[in-house]
C-alpha cells in the first residue's frame, strides 16, 4: 500500500465521517463497506434494498453487521427529502411529483442525505457515470461559495522522490473541464492547493501553471490564456505560491527552473501542476502513471461537500481508498 494512502486512511480513522455508497447492492461496494467498517475508516451507508444487500454479503461471506442500510422505497426520510428537494428546485421547474420520484432514486437520495446533514460525503461510480453523480451534486450541494466550478486533482505518488514533496505531486485538471478559461484555470489552481494541503499534507503548496512556454519564451493565444490565469489566481489567493506560465521541466527540475525562470518562487520545486486543458492533463497523468510508474488517486474538488467518482472498472481497494479520501475531505 502506498505511504500516501496509509496516511490518508489513518487520518480518516482519526475523525470518523458518514460516507454514502449509493450503489449499495453492488458486489465490490458491499465488500468494500465491510472493510471500511472493520478498519474504522468511515461509517459507510449503503443505499438500496436490505434483502438484496444482505444476500450479496452472504454470498461474499463478508460481515456487514452494524452498517447502516437506507432504502429510499421504505425509509421514513424519503418524504422529507422529497419536500426539501421540491423547495430547492421548484424555481427551476421541478414539480412535487417529480421531486418525489427523484427522492426514490438512490443517487438523489444520497445527495439529499448530505444536504440535510445526515451524511458527510458520497462515493459512487462502480455502476453510475460521473454525470449521474455530478448532476444532482451540482443541483443540490452546489460549489463552495469561493469556487466557480468543480474540477479534479490527481494525487501522484512517484518513485522518484526528488520530485515535488518526496515524490508526491498533484496534477489538475485531468478529468472534468475540457477547455477551461483563464478564470477557470485560476480557480482550479486554488482548489488544487486546498486539496494538496488536506490530502497530501503539503505545508507549502507551490503551484506551476503549465504551458509550452516559459515566461514569455513563446507567443500564442494559448500562452496568453495561462498568463491571464496566473494573474487571476494571484487576485483570488494572493498568499499562494503560484507562478507561470512554465514548461513541465522548468516546473520540476531545479537546474532548468533556475535557467528558464530565474527568481521564480516555484520553478524547479513545484509540487502542484495545473495543466492548460483536459487533453494535456489526461495525457500527462497517464504518462506519469504508465511510464513513470506513479500510483495515482483521483478526487473531485470545489463542491460544498465531498462527492467522489470511481471508474466502473474499480477494485475493492479503489473504493476503500476513495472513501478514505472523501472522509478526509469531509474533515475540512
Amino acid at each position: 500500500m502506498s505511504q500516501l494512502i496509509e496516511k490518508i486512511r489513518s487520518k480518516a480513522c482519526s475523525d470518523v465521517k458518514n460516507i454514502v455508497l449509493p450503489e449499495g447492492d453492488e458486489v465490490r461496494t458491499v465488500e468494500a463497506a465491510s472493510i471500511i467498517k472493520k478498519e474504522g475508516i468511515a461509517n459507510p451507508i449503503l443505499i438500496g434494498n436490505p434483502e438484496k444487500i444482505n444476500a450479496v454479503a452472504a454470498e461474499l461471506g463478508v460481515d456487514i453487521a452494524g452498517i447502516t442500510i437506507e432504502d429510499p422505497d421504505t425509509s421514513e426520510r424519503t418524504t422529507g427529502y422529497a419536500k426539501a428537494l421540491y423547495e430547492l428546485r421548484k424555481a427551476k421547474g421541478l414539480t412535487e411529483e417529480d421531486a418525489d420520484k427523484l427522492a426514490h432514486d438512490v443517487m438523489y437520495y444520497g445527495i439529499m442525505m448530505i444536504k440535510l446533514g445526515d451524511a458527510d460525503g458520497l462515493v459512487s461510480g462502480a455502476v453510475h457515470t460521473t454525470g449521474d453523480m455530478l448532476r444532482p451534486a451540482l443541483q443540490i450541494i452546489k460549489t463552495k461559495p469561493e469556487m466557480k466550478l468543480v474540477s479534479s486533482s490527481f494525487l501522484m505518488d512517484c518513485p522518484n522522490k526528488e520530485l515535488g514533496e518526496d515524490g508526491l505531486l498533484v496534477y489538475a485538471d485531468c478529468v472534468v473541464n475540457p477547455c477551461p478559461t483563464a478564470e477557470e484555470l485560476a480557480y482550479i489552481a486554488v482548489a488544487s492547493a486546498q486539496t494538496a494541503k488536506a490530502l497530501c499534507g503539503f505545508e507549502e503548496p507551490r503551484v506551476a501553471m503549465l504551458s509550452f512556454s516559459t515566461k514569455g519564451s513563446a507567443k500564442h493565444d494559448l500562452v496568453s490564456k495561462v498568463q491571464q490565469a496566473v494573474e487571476k489566481a494571484h487576485e483570488i489567493a494572493p498568499d499562494l505560491l503560484l507562478d507561470g506560465e512554465m514548461q513541465f521541466d522548468a516546473a520540476l527540475v531545479p537546474k532548468i527552473g533556475a535557467s528558464k525562470a530565474k527568481g521564480s518562487p516555484v520553478a524547479g520545486r513545484a509540487n502542484i501542476l495545473v495543466f492548460p486543458d483536459l487533453q494535456a492533463g489526461n495525457i500527462g497523468y497517464k504518462i506519469t502513471e504508465r511510464i513513470g510508474g506513479a500510483e495515482c488517486f483521483a478526487v473531485l474538488q470545489g463542491l460544498n461537500a465531498p462527492c467522489n467518482d470511481l471508474s466502473r472498472g474499480c477494485s475493492v481497494d479503489d473504493i476503500v481508498n476513495t472513501v478514505a479520501m472523501t472522509a478526509v475531505q469531509a474533515q475540512g
